[in-house]
C-alpha cells in the first residue's frame, strides 16, 4: 500500500518546487513536526493525490480558497503552483476576476496586486534563465572569480562611470 507521505512529498515537491520543500523542511523543528507531517501526509498525499480532479482545477480551487480566505503569503505560492500546474497567466487573471464577484472587489483587487507581483517575478527569471542559456560557458561569470561584468568601470551604458 502506498505511504501518504512519500506520496505528498512527492506531490508537494512537483507542485511547490525542492526549493520551498526544502526550505521548510529546514524551518521544521520540534514544535512544527507534527503539523508539517499532517500537511504532507493529508494535504499533499491524501486530498492532491486524488482522482476526482486533476492538478490545475486543484490549483483552481486552492487559488480560490486561499483569496477568500485572505491568506495572501499561501495564495502567492500558489499563484507560482498553478503555473507549475499548467494554469496560464489569463487563466489565473480569470479564476481572480470571478472572485471579484463573490468574494469581493478590494479582496480581488489585493489578489491582482499579488499575483501579478508574483508573475513578474517569473518572468524576469525566466528571462534571466534563457540569457544564461544563451551565454556561452565562457560568458557566465563565476561567483568569486574576477570582476562581474560591467563593474570594472568601463561599462558603456553608464560612459564608465
Amino acid at each position: 500500500m502506498p505511504d501518504p507521505y512519500d506520496d505528498g512529498m512527492r506531490v508537494r515537491r512537483e507542485v511547490l518546487g525542492d526549493a520551498h520543500v526544502d526550505r521548510a523542511e529546514t524551518r521544521k523543528n520540534e514544535f512544527t513536526e507534527d503539523f508539517q507531517d499532517l500537511i504532507t501526509r493529508y494535504a499533499w498525499g491524501s486530498v492532491w493525490t486524488r482522482p476526482g480532479l486533476d492538478r490545475r482545477m486543484r490549483s483552481v480551487a486552492v487559488l480560490t480558497a486561499m483569496l477568500a480566505r485572505g491568506h495572501w503569503d499561501e495564495f502567492a505560492m500558489h499563484v507560482r503552483a498553478a503555473r507549475t500546474n499548467g494554469l496560464t497567466v489569463e487563466e489565473i487573471r480569470e479564476v481572480i476576476l470571478q472572485s471579484a464577484v463573490y468574494c469581493g472587489v478590494p479582496t480581488a483587487n489585493h489578489g491582482f496586486a499579488v499575483a501579478q507581483q508574483v508573475l513578474e517575478e517569473q518572468r524576469v527569471l525566466e528571462e534571466q534563465r534563457v540569457l544564461e542559456e544563451q551565454r556561452g560557458p565562457e560568458e557566465q561569470h563565476v561567483p568569486g572569480e574576477g570582476p562581474v561584468p560591467g563593474e570594472d568601470g568601463d561599462d558603456e551604458r553608464t560612459g564608465g562611470a
